[in-house]
């Protein structure tokens, strides 16, 4: 029996084909990585201004931490508490949970507490952080610092450096702070170990030394 089709020309597959499709992806892939490229070349706040994506692949990024700017090359995907422990060796900030429920990550970012753990290093900007390592002047321990020390405020430390900055905010915006202040102020600080009543006897006598 005699195929019909032997023979017969064959006529172009109308649509999109198999091999076009291909084609196209590899040239889309091939034009997006030459726009990432080209996006790198210019400044970094510039493009996350007007909305740009990177990576992901690292990119060079400035922060000013504790009053020295800083110049770190990080992935989109980096956290602030990333970057400051793996990137500029600021081991104080600790990752505990690293869901933003415990804060033990604190650290302030233009003053004002922020938990590191849940904050992309991108997003800092032109904002200066503070860590635990920046609290302490001129090789005198802060008043809180201090004060945690006399009181036996820590014990196995990893909530101790989230709860001091916690605590320095309180005495530093409020020069005579109640016992509501001081527990209102560490409701995030998860203390595993329940030295609750040691860090507020601490906080109440630094915010009397505290000028």
């Amino acid at each position: 029996m005699e195929d019909k089709n032997q023979g017969s020309e064959s006529k172009p597959t109308k649509g999109i084909t198999r091999r076009s499709f291909i084609r196209g992806a590899g040239l889309s892939t091939a034009g997006s990585v030459l726009l990432t490229s080209n996006a790198l070349a210019f400044d970094v706040k510039e493009q996350l201004a007007a909305g740009k994506e990177f990576g992901p692949e690292a990119v060079t990024i400035k922060m000013k931490v504790n009053g020295i700017m800083n110049s770190i090359s990080v992935e989109p995907r980096t956290t602030l508490a990333s970057a400051l422990r793996d990137h500029l060796e600021l081991t104080g900030t600790k990752v505990v949970c690293d869901r933003g429920s415990c804060s033990a990550c604190t650290v302030y970012l233009d003053g004002e507490p922020v938990n590191a753990c849940m904050m992309s290093a991108f997003d800092v900007g032109n904002k200066e952080v503070t860590t635990i390592e920046g609290i302490a002047k001129n090789g005198k321990l802060h008043p809180v610092q201090q004060a945690f020390i006399e009181h036996d405020a820590s014990q196995c430390g990893y909530c101790t450096p989230g709860m001091v900055m916690s605590c320095v905010h309180l005495v530093e915006n409020n020069t005579n702070p109640s016992l509501e202040d001081v527990k209102n102020a560490t409701r995030g600080n998860l203390c595993r170990c329940g030295t609750y009543p040691h860090v507020f006897k601490a906080t109440l006598s630094a915010a009397k030394k505290t000028i």
